[in-house]
């Protein structure tokens, strides 16, 4: 009997690693696939003086590019905050890297707005918003996830990746920066991309 249960539950084991194995191998939907060969692209949006900021602005230089929201009460501070922090750190001129904060809340973040909250950091952070439509481009360009979260008294949050996004000095994508990543590992790869 012993053996014969052994025998069940060694089945039940294959059967599930099979079934595992062939979910991994499902081609996913068109809309959840970003491959790197499609995974950012130039941009345009507006920057806080209120004036169109393309991408092109960025061109030889390396960037940290961040999605977030001036109302956010403690990721993208502390974010922010972070990455001035580390820049500083790197100890290679004034700006190693471009540091870029995208709102994923046009509706309240305007121009002016991203300007106040950016200059909150004591360093230069490129602050930037859009129209829904075009942040909504943006967010689909770059992978980043967004959705609002009805709070008491008519306001809302805002939850979205928190994830930062690098790019070397010719464009190309280098890597990210995790909010729950120590900062040495964080710090090689602001150094790598900034070289």
């Amino acid at each position: 009997m012993r053996v014969f249960l052994w025998a069940l539950v060694g089945i039940a084991i294959a059967a599930f690693a099979v079934l595992m194995f062939s979910r991994e191998n499902e081609p996913q939907p068109k809309d959840q696939q970003i491959t790197l060969a499609s995974f950012g692209g130039p941009f345009n949006l507006v920057g806080a003086d209120g004036q169109l900021f393309s991408s092109t602005k960025l061109n030889g230089k390396a960037y940290a590019l961040f999605f977030g929201f001036t109302h956010c009460p403690d990721v993208c501070p502390t974010t922010l905050a972070r990455l001035v922090k580390l820049r500083q750190q790197l100890g290679q001129g004034d700006r190693p890297f471009e540091i870029v904060f995208v709102s994923v809340d046009p509706e309240r973040d305007k121009p002016a707005d991203v300007g106040a909250y950016t200059a909150l950091f004591n360093s230069p952070v490129i602050g930037l918003t859009g129209s829904p439509a075009q942040v909504e481009q943006v967010k689909k360009q770059f992978g980043i996830f967004s959705q609002k979260v009805a709070q008491p008294g008519g306001e809302y949050s805002v939850n979205h990746t928190s994830t930062v996004l690098l790019f070397d000095k010719t464009g190309h994508f280098s890597g990210t920066i995790a909010t729950d990543e120590t900062d040495e590992p964080a710090l090689a790869k602001l150094k790598r991309i900034s070289a």
